[in-house]
């Protein structure tokens, strides 16, 4: 018997820079190739047991067993673009994507100086 999760970590594997680099796309003599972070995960289990009371016991459930599962996910997040016109290529970010990151980095790094401060201060 094959392992599930390995089977698909090899089928995601063959989709690689495809996932993060979206086709090229002409726009008004310029070129648009539209970047994105893309993070996939995946688990299975499969597993036997058996067991059985102490003498004068009694046991809920069956003795012995047997079970398997799995389960898998993903997300990408659009970070921007490289767009290319008159020879010269730059990167334009997706400013939303980078404001919904850049709230909490915020507020961590500053609930983190703060208590650097007050620690210092003692």
């Amino acid at each position: 018997m094959t392992n599930p999760a390995l089977e698909l970590a090899d089928r995601f594997r063959s989709i690689g820079v495809k996932s993060v680099y979206g086709d090229p796309v002409d726009m008004g003599g310029s070129t648009v190739v539209p970047v994105a972070v893309t993070v996939y995960g995946f688990g299975a289990g499969e597993g036997e047991g058996t067991g059985d009371g102490a003498a004068g016991e009694s046991t809920t459930g069956k003795v012995g067993g047997s079970g398997s599962g799995g389960g898998g996910g993903g997300y990408s997040w659009p970070v921007g673009a490289y767009v290319s016109d008159g020879g010269t290529v730059r990167f334009e970010p997706n400013v939303i994507s980078l404001i919904i990151v850049a709230v909490p980095l915020i507020s961590v790094t500053g609930k983190a100086l703060s208590m650097i401060i007050k620690a210092l201060k003692r």
